[in-house]
């Protein structure tokens, strides 16, 4: 067995179908592990959903897949995306929302963890982070607000004690650093959410947005190997 955990997809269903492809996936021996922002911003974010879905992949929710839920649920009310109105409006859309909101924030798995933003300073041991982090979200998404979850999800920069910026870019002076700068927990964290950054190779960390919505990459970790497969983003 092999877990793949894969960055940012956004919406990008041909560079996904491309990379199940160029990994050999089967669902019988493999199993995919998202970093969250399945959906939006992207031409196709109905075929990811149905795609990652029928292969049973796990995933985290990311800020985009956040937004999409509150959409649904009536506690954003801002107007739709138009990369977001296809899912709405499918057939299938109140299966899709219900997968959706099931998904947890931070996924634990042996010597992994996988979440889309980062993990706080002070959440060393994730395995007992996490289902309490999980079990918020219901209440978060219909408008309770939890720092947890918008920080595992929004996080780039923050300083020793966890507090994060008012803006990201340009990169914030001291104390300021990226998040995993102050990281000391032992498994080997996979995120996305920051493509600015690009691809990171850290201790403990494996930082997975490598642009694809923006012509750069969709990029694939393999844990149990510590190597990457990429293929090309949207329009490369």
């Amino acid at each position: 067995m092999a877990r793949y955990a894969i960055g940012d997809v956004q919406g990008c269903y041909l560079p996904l179908r491309a990379l199940l492809k160029k990994i050999r996936f089967s669902a019988d021996r493999d199993r995919l592990l998202f970093v969250g922002d399945l959906v939006n911003r992207g031409p196709d974010s109905l075929g990811v959903l149905r795609r990652v879905r029928e292969i049973g992949a796990d995933s985290v929710l990311g800020n985009h897949d956040m937004h999409l839920l509150q959409l649904a649920g009536g506690t954003r009310r801002r107007e739709v995306p138009e990369a977001l109105k296809p899912v709405l409006r499918a057939d299938d859309a109140a299966e899709l929302i219900d997968w959706l909101a099931q998904r947890p924030v931070m996924h634990v798995d042996g010597d992994v963890a996988v979440v889309h933003a980062g993990v706080h300073p002070a959440w060393t041991d994730l395995s007992a982070v996490a289902p309490a982090v999980n079990r918020a979200v219901p209440a978060h998404l219909a408008g309770t607000s939890d720092e947890r979850i918008a920080f595992a999800t929004e996080v780039r920069y923050c300083d020793a004690e966890g507090r994060r910026p008012a803006q990201d870019d340009p990169p914030p002076g001291p104390p300021f650093k990226p998040w995993d700068h102050w990281y000391k927990g032992m498994r080997i964290v996979a995120f996305g959410h920051w493509a600015r950054r690009g691809l990171v190779v850290g201790t403990r960390v494996r930082g997975l947005d490598t642009g694809c919505v923006y012509g750069g990459q969709l990029t694939a970790w393999i844990a149990e190997e510590d190597r990457f497969v990429q293929v090309p983003g949207l329009g490369a």
